[in-house]
């Protein structure tokens, strides 16, 4: 493996119990029955001998127990199962700022921590204390990117930009005003980690946005990339909270049954 290519795992560290009507948007206008929709909930890791990114940091423990959310393991403890120490690790990129992508944030005291600048600008002021935002984020986590910003290290991106050799982080929003997908050279292509551009592969492939959502014409433009993305060969879209994640591909050696796969 180059410098510039990298082991991809995808983590599930949480899960819940859902149904469509409730996680899509406007559910009824598809003339469809609603039926159950799990959800489970990662985080994700870019590593090789040179370096080890860390892509969202899952929810903390009052952020999940708020929202009745099944904690499988702690996402600190997760990532130390497979080696990556939290407190050491040196890069991590928050694909936005919901409690579930920022939750575990002040356990990497020496990370740079990389965002886009649209995002951050909006979870540090006022609209995001406006309920159908607030409802979705915790305040002491969005307050916590202003003391990392001040400890100077926060990197706040304007566009796409390439943050380590083979690692490009891409602002599209739609879900949230600044969200970004991270795209990762393998050693098999390229993986898409689309976080919650695209929280299922049924977004995408069935053309159905979330229920939670800052732009709807922002979240389509972004499924028509990733689909765009995914038309290469050798490309693999990694959706943000599909149980169908941990079936796509292939479980990471060494781990239990459900915990963690290896993408690309």
């Amino acid at each position: 493996m180059s410098d510039s290519t990298y082991e991809v795992i995808a983590l599930r560290y949480g899960t819940r119990a859902g149904e469509k009507g409730e996680i899509y948007l406007n559910y009824h206008i598809y003339g469809e029955p609603d039926e159950p929709l799990g959800m489970d909930y990662y985080c994700w890791v870019a590593r090789n001998a040179e370096r080890t990114v860390v892509i969202d940091t899952g929810f903390g423990e009052v952020g999940g127990a708020r929202r009745k959310r099944t904690t499988l393991v702690p996402p600190v403890e997760a990532l130390a199962r497979i080696g990556v120490d939290a407190a050491t690790t040196p890069q991590v990129v928050v694909t936005h700022g919901h409690y579930d992508h920022i939750g575990n944030l002040a356990s990497f005291p020496a990370a740079e921590v990389i965002m886009s600048r649209r995002e951050f600008e909006f979870w540090t002021g006022p609209m995001a204390r406006r309920p159908q935002f607030a409802w979705s984020a915790e305040e002491s986590e969005t307050a916590h990117l202003n003391e990392v910003r001040a400890q100077g290290r926060m990197t706040l991106l304007d566009e796409a930009r390439t943050i380590a050799p083979g690692i490009e982080v891409v602002p599209v929003g739609g879900h949230t005003p600044g969200q970004v997908i991270v795209l990762v050279a393998t050693a098999g292509g390229r993986a898409v980690l689309a976080s919650d551009a695209a929280h299922y592969y049924e977004e995408i492939e069935r053309d159905r946005p979330f229920a939670y959502v800052a732009d709807l014409e922002a979240m389509y433009r972004g499924f028509d990339l990733l689909k765009e993305l995914a038309s290469v060969p050798g490309t693999a879209v990694v959706a943000g909270h599909d149980p169908e994640v941990m079936r796509r591909f292939p479980a990471l050696d060494g781990v239990e049954p459900g915990f963690a796969v290896r993408v690309g």
